[in-house]
């Protein structure tokens, strides 16, 4: 998956990375690549947690068991 992020320079200047499709998923780097090295940890992070909520959620409502699907 392709995501586009914004970075901007903080008053620190450290670098804060913001991933805009996913509410709440910033992270930050002492230069550009640390953030975009730390930014795709927070988008799999992010990720794995949404998807965490939703299995709960299927796991409470559904009969038949919820099926992994790797892209």
């Amino acid at each position: 998956m392709l995501f586009h992020v914004t970075l901007e320079q903080a008053d620190d200047d450290w670098i804060v990375v913001e991933c805009p499709a996913l509410p709440g998923c910033v992270s930050q780097g002492r230069d550009e690549q640390e953030a975009l090295e730390n930014i795709k940890e927070a988008i799999t992070a992010w990720l794995w947690a949404e998807d965490m909520k939703a299995v709960s959620m299927l796991n409470n409502k559904s009969e038949h068991p919820a099926i992994v699907v790797a892209v």
